[in-house]
């Protein structure tokens, strides 16, 4: 018995010990992770106005390998004539693009030192959970090596019309300037990017996933991009409550408000919306078709239709059934590579 018992103390002293690494304090937390984290500066060039045309934009980065690899977010440093980092040791280095991604807004840059650079450790964000504490590191205000405390206050964070990837939101201050800097555990591994926040509500960040981040890392390395598959729609859902709303015959699925100009919706012949009705706060485009199958498929939701693309392949072909005038149809198209988007990068 006594045998069994020091067996299974000595099984669980592992897991002990690497709890005991999630409680240290947030000083050893900080000196850590910080040595990673730099400052990013990018010069740009706005040809539409006249005075000033050029703009500085600061944000953060967190570097991912110890060759220069710094991941940060695409909006900091898209568009950029000119691109420079700001080492935790103060040395100032210039930067080039390695790849970018406006969808999820991320991107990986690369910088030429002559020595290794200290890394970050890139956690796994699946097993985040709320209430669990965080930290944001990064140069808010241009004011360098930062740190803010918090908590993750939500998960798998949808913002239409902003991403469809889900985020982690947190209450840990953000400001400007945190943009591309790592969201960190108490354990020092980084578990998200920080990415936006509300204007419109205090305490209430967001970041990209980093494992959503680690996903697209091999693409950004090697393509420069992420290639995904599209088929140029965009919507919501419906069901019949609209329908007692409007006085007309609605269809449940994804009501089809916008089809984008030479997609593979458009030369199919889907039609998008052409009548703008508010209903109980929500603006809807009536007239459009509502897409209710995808090969074979039901879509009910923006979710469904979202999840459905994203297992398609460019260059397949793919069959959809839209409603029309009350009418089924049946439509055949060819998946393409989702192009850059007026809406990518908005403020």
């Amino acid at each position: 018995m006594r045998l069994w018992l020091a067996l299974v103390a000595l099984l669980a002293a592992p897991a002990a010990a690497a709890a005991e690494l999630c409680t240290e304090p947030l000083t050893v937390v900080f000196e850590r992770v910080s040595p990673s984290v730099v400052a990013i500066q990018a010069m740009k060039i706005n040809k539409a106005r006249p005075q000033p045309r050029f703009e500085t934009v600061v944000g953060s980065g967190v570097i991912i390998d110890k060759d220069g690899q710094i991941l940060t977010n695409a909006h900091v440093v898209d568009g950029a004539a000119s691109l420079s980092v700001t080492l935790d040791s103060g040395n100032r280095v210039t930067a080039r693009i390695l790849g970018l991604d406006p969808v999820m807004d991320l991107a990986l840059l690369r910088v030429d030192t002559a020595g290794a650079l200290p890394a970050a450790r890139l956690g796994d964000s699946s097993g985040v959970r709320v209430g669990d504490e965080v930290v944001a590191i990064g140069n808010p205000l241009g004011l360098d090596q930062t740190m803010t405390r918090g908590i993750v206050s939500a998960l798998n964070r949808l913002l239409p019309g902003i991403s469809d990837e889900p985020m982690i939101q947190t209450d840990a201050p953000i400001n400007p300037g945190n943009s591309g800097g790592p969201l960190v555990d108490r354990c020092g591994n980084v578990v998200g990017i920080n990415t936006l926040i509300s204007e419109d509500a205090q305490s209430i960040g967001f970041a990209v996933p980093v494992s959503a981040a680690k996903a697209v890392l091999r693409d950004l390395r090697e393509v420069g991009r992420v290639i995904r598959p599209w088929l140029g729609m965009q919507g919501r859902a419906v069901d019949n409550r609209l329908g007692a709303v409007v006085r007309m015959p609605v269809t449940p699925g994804y009501l089809v408000e916008v089809v984008y100009d030479g997609s593979p919706a458009d030369r199919a012949g889907v039609r998008g919306g052409n009548l703008s009705v508010a209903v109980q706060g929500e603006e809807y485009l009536l007239g459009g078709d509502i897409l209710t199958q995808i090969n074979g498929t039901p879509i009910r939701s923006h979710q469904d239709y979202v999840a459905r693309v994203k297992t398609l392949r460019v260059g397949q072909r793919v069959k959809i059934v839209v409603v029309r005038d009350g009418t089924p149809r049946e439509l055949s198209l060819t998946v393409s590579e989702r192009p850059r988007l007026p809406s990518d990068l908005s403020d």
